[in-house]
């Protein structure tokens, strides 16, 4: 009898770099181990959407338009290139309108996509009627998705095998037509068995000729046993990476699952194993000069219980090792367990984890709930769509407030298209505006990306990626044979002693911080009624609102900071007149830097 073809989809490209490099990986650097893929007969790719369609404008001053066409060529012509689509918010972390949904579906299908994977964090399935429905127009295969993940201990009322069977049915209900479905785990937190219980759920209600697959992480240490479940329940297809972005916070490794399932009646993909090493290998070779953040190779035994995607963990993680507040990471996770609890159980993967994070983050660094992040409030108050059960009442309350907007229950497509800054013609005045050709490309890269999309399209983007040349910077000497070395933001004075062709390392101790004390940021100047506003935190700056000479009033936001996807006010402590501004947009400044100076 023959093996059971189990279709492997590569997420190296894309949910891999995501997972372990937040997505900065340069495309002239990984387009060679692409061809590597094809040669060792691989032909399904993920490779573009999701988190690497910002990404490039953001970070890496690439269009990624460009970036898919040169992937089907190294891919081939009959390859089977997929992306990555949020329903609603397509590639952004925002709700779009039915214009651009139409245009992401139009611009991805003429960018060389085969197949679009549509999902909604909040498994409403009414935010994936109108992106489904333009996908399939547009001529692209549909992979409709019911997202998972496990809740903490003692929540109930969602993501059990019951809860996945309702979304299901809800999404056969609807009349979407789709081409395969996908159950989606970013945080990789479902357990073997439920797994199991849903695949089977699944098999039992779309019958035998529709293909299912599962997409889980190894950041929970059990995504192996969830895909040998979800295989033994009928499904056809798993996601895998290659090392060196497989494993930990990514997809389990192409070659272990190989292994998993030696002896057993599956076929996964025709792949063999002296093919794959080859591939692997040039990969390696591809990404040596990356720097691999530790936590991306970790298994995490807390994530299950605060439910962190792999694709949100190591961005946030980079971020915070950007800023210098990297210490502040386990707190952080240990506070979304309460965030998730209170958010109304809305699946942990993008924009939803993206939330939970933001709202964990102002938890640990200003008081407990004393700052609702906006897209948390948001969400909470409906603008996203329906959770799937009520959020806390009291947090529904301080969001309200915090954001002077009442709940809703419209739909979040409809909100969008009421919203004039959502609209193509809004966009259109913008490019106008700076000169910029009003392609359809490009209005669709202003209209996601915002002012990065068009500094980027204005030649002013900039590279941000982090090799280990820029992690590990060359040492300072001090003395004879004393160095300062700086190490992911840290300094430390080292001491060695010469021998007769090398040097022996002596000492290394950390360098003394400051001794002025430094206070954990707020939303106002952290010299309180001092004429000298500070940075609360080390961030970017992302917008300076006045201008030497004008007066500003006591509260008035002067500076707008940017650290983990969200914007920091940085308002005047006192009344006064703007005499100097020490700043440029787009600088980075550090915690208790001198911003602006009022007389």
């Amino acid at each position: 009898m023959a093996k059971k073809f189990i279709d492997v989809m590569d997420t190296t490209f894309r949910d891999g770099f995501q997972s372990v490099f937040g997505a900065r990986v340069l495309m002239d650097d990984f387009l060679p181990a692409v061809s590597a893929a094809r040669d060792a007969g691989i032909n399904h790719f993920e490779f573009g959407g999701g988190a690497r369609f910002q990404s490039l404008y953001f970070y890496l001053n690439e269009d990624a338009f460009t970036m898919m066409d040169k992937f089907r060529e190294a891919a081939g012509k009959d390859a089977n290139l997929q992306t990555l689509s949020r329903g609603v918010n397509t590639v952004t972390l925002d709700t779009g309108s039915r214009e651009l949904i139409d245009m992401h579906a139009k611009l991805f299908a003429k960018h060389e996509t085969t197949t679009i994977r549509n999902f909604d964090a909040l498994n409403d399935v009414k935010n994936l009627e109108y992106s489904a429905q333009r996908i399939k127009h547009h001529g692209l295969k549909h992979e409709v998705v019911v997202t998972m993940m496990d809740l903490p201990p003692n929540c109930v009322g969602a993501h059990d095998a019951e809860f996945y069977e309702k979304c299901l049915r809800e999404i056969l209900d609807s009349g979407i037509e789709f081409d395969s479905v996908c159950f989606k785990d970013a945080s990789g937190t479902s357990s073997p068995e439920k797994v199991y219980q849903t695949i089977k759920m699944a098999r039992r209600l779309l019958g035998d000729n529709v293909h299912l697959r599962l997409h889980t992480h190894e950041t929970a240490g059990v995504s192996i046993a969830c895909y040998l479940a979800a295989l033994e329940a009928g499904a056809d297809g798993i996601d895998l990476a290659a090392s060196p972005v497989s494993g930990g916070t990514s997809q389990p490794d192409i070659l272990t699952m190989l292994h998993a399932v030696k002896g057993k009646d599956y076929d996964l993909g025709g792949l063999e194993v002296d093919k794959i090493l080859k591939y692997e290998d040039v990969l390696h070779d591809c990404l040596k000069d990356y720097f691999m953040p530790p936590e991306a190779t970790q298994v995490s035994p807390l994530i299950p219980f605060s439910p962190m995607p792999g694709g949100a963990l190591t961005a946030n993680t980079q971020m915070m090792r950007d800023n210098n507040i990297l210490d502040k990471f386990p707190a952080v996770i240990k506070a979304m367990r309460e965030v998730v609890e209170k958010g109304g159980y809305g699946t942990s993967v993008t924009p939803v984890s993206q939330f939970y994070f933001q709202q964990a983050f102002n938890n640990v660094m200003f008081d407990p709930w004393k700052k609702i992040a906006e897209g948390y409030g948001k969400m909470v108050l409906g603008y996203f769509g329906k959770t799937p059960v009520t959020p806390s009442a009291d947090i529904v309350e301080l969001a309200a407030k915090q954001l002077n907007l009442e709940p809703t229950t419209a739909p979040a497509i409809d909100i969008a298209d009421q919203d004039e800054t959502k609209s193509i013609a809004y966009t259109k005045a913008i490019l106008e505006k700076e000169g910029i050709e009003a392609t359809e490309e490009n209005i669709f890269i202003a209209a996601a990306c915002k002012e990065k999309g068009i500094a980027y399209l204005k030649g002013e983007g900039k590279v941000m990626v982090r090799k280990n040349s820029d992690i590990i910077k060359p040492a300072t000497k001090s003395g004879s044979n004393q160095f300062s070395v700086t190490v992911n933001g840290h300094n430390y004075n080292v001491e060695v002693a010469d021998g007769f062709d090398n040097f022996t390392l002596k000492s290394i101790t950390p360098a003394k911080e400051s001794s002025q004390p430094k206070d954990e940021p707020k939303a106002v100047s952290s010299t309180g009624a001092s004429n000298e506003i500070t940075a609360t935190m080390s961030a970017g700056v992302f917008k300076i609102l006045v201008n030497i000479g004008d007066s500003v009033k006591a509260g008035q936001t002067v500076v707008i900071l940017e650290a983990m996807k969200m914007e920091i006010p940085i308002e005047a402590g006192c009344d006064g007149e703007v005499e100097e501004i020490l700043i440029s947009q787009g600088q980075t400044v550090e915690d208790g830097q001198l911003l602006v100076k009022l007389k």
